[in-house]
This record gives C-alpha cells, sequence and structure tokens, in this order.
C-alpha cells in the first residue's frame, strides 16, 4: 500500500477564508476553494451551498466569497477528488487502486480559544483513477474537473474515485499537526509540521520534519499500512455529504 497526504480546503491563500471547527467535538465544515474557471451550465456549486453548515457554527461566509461558485474538490458526496499538472503526474507515477488519499486541511478553531489547527477531513482508499478527458458527460457533475470546461491545458487532469464504506469526509477532524521549528534545524523560521509523536506512530513522511504547509510536491507517508492501521484506530466515522 502507497499514500499521499493531500492539503485541500480554502485558506488564507485561496479564499481567504478557514472553514470552522469546534476543538471540543472535533466537528467541523469543509470550505472549498473558490473556482477559478469558467464551468459547464447548471453544474455549478455555489458557495451558497455552505450556508447552513455555517450556521450552525455561529458564522457567515465572508463577503468576498458570496455569490461565488467552489472548485468543490475533493467532491465528498460522489467520493471523487481531481488534480492537474505536476501534482496530477505525482499521483498517476505513485498510486494505483487499492491505495490512499489522505486529504488534510487548515481549520479555524472556534473553541475553547481561536487558533489554526491543522487536521486530517477525509479519506479514500482508490477504487479507480482516470482521465478527466474519458469521463461521460452524465457524470461530469460528479468533480470540480469535469464540471469545468476543460482547457487545452488540462489534457492531464486527472479523478480519483474512491471506494464506498471505507473513503469519505470525516464526521470529527484528526488534529495532526503543530506551529513548530524543525527538529532538523532548528535555527529555521517555525512553520506548520505533523506532530512529532503522529510522525512516529505513522512510520514518517518523506517531507522535512513532517512539513505540511501547502507546497506542490505531496508528501508521501513512508509507511502507508502502518499508517491505515493508526488511521483505522482512531474509530473514525464518515459522512455522505460535503459540508
Amino acid at each position: 500500500m502507497k499514500a499521499l497526504l493531500i492539503r485541500v480546503g480554502a485558506d488564507c491563500s485561496s479564499g481567504r477564508f478557514n472553514g470552522p471547527m469546534n476543538g471540543m467535538t472535533r466537528e467541523f465544515v469543509y470550505i472549498p476553494i473558490p473556482e477559478s474557471c469558467d464551468v459547464h451550465a447548471d453544474l455549478a456549486t455555489p458557495y451558497a451551498l455552505f450556508d447552513a453548515a455555517l450556521q450552525c457554527f455561529g458564522e457567515v461566509l465572508p463577503k468576498h466569497l458570496v455569490g461565488r461558485n467552489t472548485h468543490l474538490d475533493p467532491d465528498f458526496e460522489h467520493l471523487t477528488y481531481g488534480d492537474q499538472g505536476q501534482r496530477a503526474v505525482q499521483i498517476t507515477s505513485y498510486l494505483e487502486r487499492g491505495d490512499l488519499v489522505v486529504f488534510y486541511a487548515g481549520l479555524r478553531d472556534l473553541h475553547p480559544r481561536a487558533q489554526l489547527v491543522y487536521a486530517i477531513i477525509g479519506l479514500y482508499v482508490i477504487d479507480d483513477i482516470i482521465a478527466a478527458r474519458s469521463v461521460p458527460k452524465d457524470r461530469w457533475h460528479e468533480n470540480a474537473h469535469t464540471r469545468r470546461v476543460l482547457r487545452p491545458s488540462s489534457k492531464n487532469d486527472v479523478i480519483i474515485k474512491g471506494k464506498k464504506e471505507v473513503s469519505g469526509r470525516l464526521r470529527s477532524c484528526l488534529p495532526i499537526g503543530s506551529y513548530r521549528s524543525s527538529g532538523d534545524a532548528p535555527e529555521k523560521r517555525p512553520c506548520y509540521r505533523v506532530l512529532p509523536d503522529l510522525l512516529r506512530a505513522w512510520g514518517g513522511l518523506d517531507v522535512s520534519d513532517g512539513f505540511i504547509q501547502r507546497s506542490a510536491r505531496l508528501p508521501k507517508f513512508i509507511d502507508a499500512d502502518k499508517f491505515y492501521t493508526w488511521f483505522n484506530d482512531q474509530k473514525v466515522e464518515f459522512l455522505e455529504k460535503n459540508n
């Protein structure tokens, strides 16, 4: 088994908004990044879809996202995830059926005190990886990359499909990161990294001391089987919806 760790969701660099979470219950709202491309008629996924979930946290969308469309990816309702460019190349050259993609996001903890939390929000056991251009029209609605009007530059866009029952969005997130200096280079500026005890429990990542700030390079789990054992030991529950 192999596995990649993939950062998703809106944050200060894409959308200028972090989905809220309750640090006591670990419940959260998944807020996707904004859509930057044209989409096919009637396939748009507006931010209004997330209004009700935000209201449960006493939150509302910031004004700059109101009326805009999301790039809803991963799409947990349909168990899909799409990617493009160099990240798509990394996915297709490394992963296959039965491997894992692990999704994490930067969430805004509201309780007991406001802070940024990096947490796993979903996981797919891969059922298939296909070219976005090969998806039939009657299934375009299942992923953000096929809801788009594909351009010539999108020739290598790929879609991952997760296996049912063992894939999806988590009911409660799993915090994994802290803002700390590197154990390998303590003189360098602190950044967000996976907690040291989790790195040991997972068998490690192939990035410097668990570095998980946004990067074009997707971190690989050194021992995916060990990570998946840890994940299943958390007794997580999957939801069949996006928010």
